[in-house]
């Protein structure tokens, strides 16, 4: 897992390639090339040759809702998919408070010591709302955001999550089209993002903390049986004990769901990202799942399958889109939301009689 064979690893510090005497002509044609579009071409180029400015223009451009946009968007990823698929993707969420920006940060810098190239990105539905946090994680990283090695990119800023999720995903690849061989995908908003992200990723990772009040509370089962390993973040300090209690806790709790189809027996460790503690052994134990799930298959099955669900994923989300954009259908929706609200049509009937406009306008039954 040291890095992909023929890594793109150029430096694209802004300006690192300007000479120190340039003239005013040569200023001006630059400027105009920049406001000039890329070229699919283009922007393909430069991805593969790991320019991380023009890396986040084209994720930038796969988050656009123009039609012109998502379509060269679309083609810069089909060009890059054969180069694409060759990092770890691992999904990291955790309770408020577990410290996700702080142990990313550490465990980033231990990966980047280790010649890794990583990518850190975010699938945040709820940023419409709350106006997100990622940039605030992002100045809080600092010291691994500076690092020549890394790329940590915002979700999109609005959005369903399905979209957001979606092109969460295509950032991925195009993460991985620019050599980048370790992926985190981090969870920022609440409730079904820990699924989304699941969805695509090799590995989930969940950050608990341990003292506030019983262990087990405040966090759904489900995502701790989609857990592929547990970390007690802060264990230091006065906190050390209650961490290692807590561990303790969830060891039991995870031996009651049933194995996962992976064959991978999920652990439980303690850690402190501000003394480095733990953080070694946790990336251990993801490099050793890594290796039980290629042995066995696994690994290339999961990919597979995931890659099914977000065909059907994409299809749900572009009818969804589709039926609610539709002139007629915003005519008449407040119209039968009314009659469904005073009992005049069920709920089936206005939404059956809605579907069949929808579709005879557009010439299907």
């Amino acid at each position: 897992m040291k890095g992909i064979p023929g890594d793109k690893n150029t430096d694209t510090t802004p300006g690192s390639d300007k000479p120190s005497d340039v003239s005013e002509e040569s200023v001006r044609i630059f400027k105009k090339r920049k406001r000039t579009p890329l070229s699919v071409d283009e922007y393909v180029e430069g991805i593969l040759s790991g320019n991380r400015t023009i890396l986040g223009k084209a994720i930038t451009l796969i988050e656009s809702s123009l039609p012109g946009h998502m379509d060269q968007g679309q083609e810069i990823i089909e060009k890059c998919l054969p180069d694409a698929g060759r990092s770890m993707r691992i999904g990291i969420t955790g309770i408020p408070g577990a410290g996700k920006s702080t142990f990313i940060e550490a465990l980033g810098l231990e990966l980047v010591r280790k010649q890794h190239r990583l990518a850190v990105l975010a699938v945040d539905p709820s940023s419409e709302q709350s106006k997100g946090s990622i940039l605030g994680d992002k100045t809080r990283m600092e010291h691994l955001s500076a690092d020549a090695n890394t790329f940590i990119r915002p979700s999109p800023s609005a959005g369903s999550l399905g979209g957001v999720a979606r092109k969460t995903r295509e950032a991925i690849i195009l993460c991985e089209a620019a050599g980048y061989d370790t992926v985190f995908v981090e969870t920022i908003g609440v409730g079904q993002s820990e699924i989304a992200v699941h969805s695509m990723v090799d590995f989930f990772l969940l950050l608990m903390l341990a003292g506030a009040g019983d262990e087990l509370q405040g966090i759904k089962r489900g995502i701790m049986e989609m857990a592929d390993c547990i970390a007690i973040t802060k264990a230091d300090g006065m906190n050390a004990v209650n961490a290692e209690r807590a561990k303790a806790e969830y060891e039991r709790a995870l031996h009651l769901f049933p194995p996962k189809e992976s064959g991978w027996v999920p652990k439980v460790f303690t850690c402190s990202a501000i003394n480095g503690t733990g953080i070694n052994e946790i990336w251990n134990d993801i490099t050793d799942y890594r290796k039980h799930a290629l042995s066995n298959g696994f690994f290339e099955a999961r990919r597979k399958e995931q890659s099914r669900y977000w065909m059907y994923e994409t299809i749900n989300q572009s009818l969804r889109e589709s039926f609610y954009h539709d002139q007629e259908v915003q005519r008449l929706l407040e119209d039968f939301e009314k009659k469904v609200q005073k009992g005049e049509i069920t709920p089936f009937v206005a939404a059956k009689i809605l579907l069949k406009k929808y579709f005879k306008r557009r010439g299907t039954h």
